[in-house]
């Protein structure tokens, strides 16, 4: 529970400075203090974490758990010195996969590993931890900090999280009636998100692109301003949805894009047709399939495209599910439909010839 490693002046002669790590512990917890929920006291220091599952009011609760990390952006924001935004996407990344299963986060837990511990800078990224799970209205119950030289180059540190939620076993999602006929709607991401990052520091390094460089799509902003944009948490709208009744999926589009995520959550027999014309692409993905001279394919299975989180939606509660996400200022678009279709679901996208770039392949 966020516990310093250590012994004494030869441990830390090895590389590992106990009192480093309980210095660590009293900074970040007036952090998880803040996030406090009924059912925990969001206190650090012991072996495990208790929550109070009777104190968040549910009948026939279901438990939903997810972990996840950042993958390489961790190396643009650590390029960048720009950590706290890094703290949000670890927290995005669980809680969105557990909202589209209709459930509300509960709890979170961090694991933070490097080679030597900075003080400064593990408690930048636990301060954006903190926003993110303020935001999500989980709690932020402990984690593990480890100092393991030798393991890490100086300076890098790997981040991952876990999350606990609950949902009435009557809600879970996706349901078992999704049929033709049913609506697709998309919301609005912040940019690349936290996926495809890979691929994004390839197109840097071949374009020569500095992270403080002024984006041509972004004047007055940096690539690093863009690029580290933190993953917007859909906790609270896609609750609001779920609780119009007329949701009957959600799908967290990360990697494998809007290709292969939807499909996830849909049941064999149906296509899921969305129009690229739709929703605008946002500019950095403009320049990222121009630069890489990535094809529309690469661009649809790589990226969010502009949609963090897409609903399936029951066409007689079309309208309140509308309200209910724009009420929470959401840009919502009408992105497609559910149609017949016959084995595994797919996704077909059409009118990316009209919305996106049009990229020659790669030599």
């Amino acid at each position: 529970m966020h516990q310093g490693t250590g012994g004494a002046d030869r441990y830390r002669e090895a590389g590992v400075d106990i009192e480093r790590g309980a210095a660590l512990v009293e900074r970040i917890a007036p952090l998880a203090r803040s996030t406090r929920r009924p059912g925990s006291d969001a206190g650090l220091g012991g072996f495990g974490a208790i929550f109070d599952l009777a104190a968040c009011g549910y009948r026939d609760p279901v438990l939903v758990a997810t972990t996840d990390g950042v993958g390489t952006k961790l190396l643009l924001a650590i390029a960048a010195n720009r950590l706290e935004g890094i703290g949000v996407d670890l927290v995005a990344m669980c809680v969105n996969d557990l909202v589209v299963q209709g459930a509300e986060p509960l709890f979170f837990l961090d694991y933070f590993a490097t080679g030597r511990l900075e003080l400064e800078r593990a408690e930048a990224v636990l301060r954006g931890v903190a926003a993110g799970c303020r935001e999500a209205g989980c709690a932020l119950v402990g984690g593990e900090t480890a100092e393991m030289p030798g393991l890490y180059a100086p300076g890098h540190f790997d981040l991952a999280g876990f999350a606990v939620g609950v949902v009435e076993r009557e809600a879970v999602l996706p349901r078992a009636r999704i049929e033709p006929g049913a609506v697709l709607l998309g919301l609005a991401s912040s940019g690349v998100h936290s996926n495809g990052f890979s691929l994004v520091r390839l197109i840097l390094a071949e374009t020569g692109t500095a992270l403080e460089a002024e984006a041509p799509f972004a004047p007055g902003r940096s690539f690093a301003d863009v690029l580290l944009e933190p993953t917007r948490i859909y906790v609270k709208a896609g609750l609001a949805a779920a609780r119009t009744g007329g949701v009957l999926a959600m799908a967290h589009v990360t990697g494998g894009g809007l290709v292969e995520n939807l499909p996830r959550v849909l049941p064999e027999g149906v296509v899921a047709r969305l129009d690229a014309r739709r929703w605008p692409l946002p500019p950095v993905f403009d320049w990222l399939a121009r630069a890489g001279r990535l094809q529309r394919v690469e661009l649809a299975r790589t990226f969010n495209g502009g949609l963090g989180l897409v609903l399936v939606v029951d066409p007689d509660k079309l309208a309140a599910v509308r309200s209910a996400l724009e009420s929470l200022g959401e840009t919502v678009f009408e992105v497609g439909r559910i149609e017949p279709g016959a084995g595994p679901p797919r996704v077909l996208l059409d009118g990316v010839e009209a919305a996106w770039p049009g990229v020659p392949p790669r030599s």
